[in-house]
């Protein structure tokens, strides 16, 4: 049976031509789930400078747009073989909407286009995106840009430096939610570690040079990650150990070896990772594929 039973899809409806909707599509037709679209409009700004009930008949005019519009993508949904539902309304608080509709629909999945905000902008303001990834109960795979619809190379990326029963617990969701997507679109399934031990660089002979400790972590952490590869059977040309920053060895493996979905990871968050964001969160700004946080 397919891990996925009810796709939830968040969109944006005046962003028309986002490829979300092919993307859920796919993924829906490709594990049989159903599929429930909640096109969430922001109130308009311009609308509350008209008279009331000019603004209420614009209001509802643009509802009534958006929402023929999407009926017509439904019934070619369904016309695929797709068991489709939709929705259109409005939407005053976005993360608090979405997350009301999880709580509703009970979906195993919630899938969204990836909103890129400018670094500027994330200093004073947290992203959608990254408040969905701290607070949404099920996993979320938010679609880049130019992955196919329908993955074909899946990429889990665990950390094999901590082997406390948490972390451990999470790889084992992320491999699992990974493997999972892959059967079902008949995707290759890749295992990726990006070992940083730049911190621990010391200082020798007035040059810097790896010290004898730093080279026994990365020994052991390359062996806790073939031990974790041996235990899920990933062939040895599908498993990647990488030595270099998280987010930037993550993003030039997927850009190079054209990944589709990378599976991450979500964790709790305290003091300053919370201003700064996650390695998954950041991923979202640095790749052009998609991303499912577990």
């Amino acid at each position: 049976m397919s891990q996925y039973q009810r796709l939830l899809l968040i969109i944006n409806p005046a962003l028309r031509h986002s490829p979300a909707i092919n993307h859920a599509a796919a993924l829906a037709k490709a594990s049989g789930a159903s599929l429930h679209i909640a096109a969430l409009a922001k109130p308009v700004e311009i609308l509350s400078l008209l008279e009331e009930n000019v603004r209420e008949k614009a209001r509802q005019s643009y509802l009534e747009d958006h929402t023929e519009w999407l009926k017509n993508q439904a019934k070619n949904l369904r016309g695929r073989g797709i068991e489709v539902t939709m929705e259109v309304s409005w939407a005053d608080d976005l993360q608090q909407d979405i997350l009301d509709r999880v709580t509703e629909i009970q979906p195993d999945l919630v899938i969204k286009q990836a909103q890129h905000e400018s670094a500027l902008k994330r200093v004073f303001f947290t992203p959608l995106d990254w408040r969905l990834l701290r607070h949404c109960p099920v996993p979320v795979y938010l679609v880049g840009g130019d992955a196919h619809a329908l993955p074909r190379k899946v990429v889990a990326a665990v950390d094999a430096s901590n082997t406390a029963p948490a972390n451990s617990e999470l790889n084992e969701r992320i491999i699992q939610q990974a493997s999972s997507l892959a059967l079902q679109c008949g995707a290759e399934l890749h295992l990726l570690y990006a070992c940083d031990i730049s911190a621990v660089y010391m200082t020798d002979m007035g040059g810097l040079a790896l010290s004898d400790l730093t080279e026994d972590l990365r020994r052991n952490d390359e062996q806790s990650f073939l031990n974790l590869a041996h235990r899920y059977g990933v062939p040895a040309d599908r498993h990647h150990f990488i030595l270099g920053q998280p987010v930037s060895a993550l993003s030039e493996f997927a850009s190079e070896q054209e990944v589709d979905v990378i599976v991450m990871g979500r964790v709790q968050y305290r003091g300053l990772e919370k201003l700064l964001g996650s390695t998954t969160e950041h991923i979202l700004y640095q790749v052009a594929c998609n991303v499912l946080a577990v």
